[in-house]
């Protein structure tokens, strides 16, 4: 559910929770599905989400599984407010979802970075290329995860997207490098396998060859939400 940071707001919705102090892991998966769900906080122990169907939902949901673990739990419709509250709970909102789309920005520096070291030692290697796409998949689904929480876009959900195609474009680069190195096919006139792929990475559309054990390296690392 998108929408526009500028028109009004629909209304909110405001979850109210408290759970035993015993275990711990029960406030720990409550705080994990709340975030994974987009939901911010104004106060402690107050969560905010944009006032729909499914929020509301998810929110009764919730509070029977805290009522179920012995804790207490309301849900408080709440009308359009001040502007200047509204402008509040929404920069909240923004603000959450310009932290996350900085680490994805950061963790995909860190595979454009991979990419180029194994280049610079001319590790043109399938285990290689199908574990550069396996980590370009992981961030593919996390920026999904990212995007789908982001009620009131800006300039980041644009940017987010223009860094992954990089990632697929050099990633691609890469893997056009890796077929010449093996014999599948023939460089373009001009290329050449220790071509950086930062530099050079279209792809001919060539036949994929059998897939080959990979071997483990650095994996990209992500949030569990």
């Amino acid at each position: 559910m998108y929408m526009d940071a500028d028109s009004p707001s629909p209304g909110w919705l405001l979850f109210l929770a408290q759970l035993p102090s015993r275990p711990s892991s029960a406030r720990v998966a409550l705080w994990r599905r709340l975030r994974a769900a987009g939901a911010t906080t104004m106060v402690n122990g107050a969560w905010v989400l944009p006032e729909t169907d499914s929020h509301a939902t998810f929110f009764e949901q919730l509070r029977e599984v805290v009522l179920g673990q012995g804790g207490t739990a309301f849900i408080l419709n709440i009308p359009v407010s001040a502007p200047e509250v509204d402008e509040a709970i929404v920069q909240r909102f923004q603000g959450d979802r310009v932290r996350e789309y900085d680490e994805f920005t950061e963790r995909c520096t860190a595979f454009l970075d991979e990419i180029s070291k194994e280049t610079r030692a001319g590790k043109y290697t399938f285990a290689e290329m199908e574990e550069g796409e396996q980590d370009l998949e992981k961030l593919a689904r996390w920026l999904t995860k990212i995007r789908e929480r982001d009620f009131f876009p800006g300039e980041h959900r644009q940017q987010s997207a223009t860094m992954l195609a990089r990632c697929r474009s050099v990633l691609d680069g890469f893997s056009q490098a890796v077929y010449i190195a093996e014999g599948v096919q023939e460089a373009a006139a001009g290329a050449t396998p220790d071509q950086d792929p930062l530099e050079s990475s279209e792809l001919s559309g060539c036949r994929r060859p059998p897939s080959r054990p990979t071997r483990s390296r650095r994996p990209v690392g992500l949030p569990h939400s």
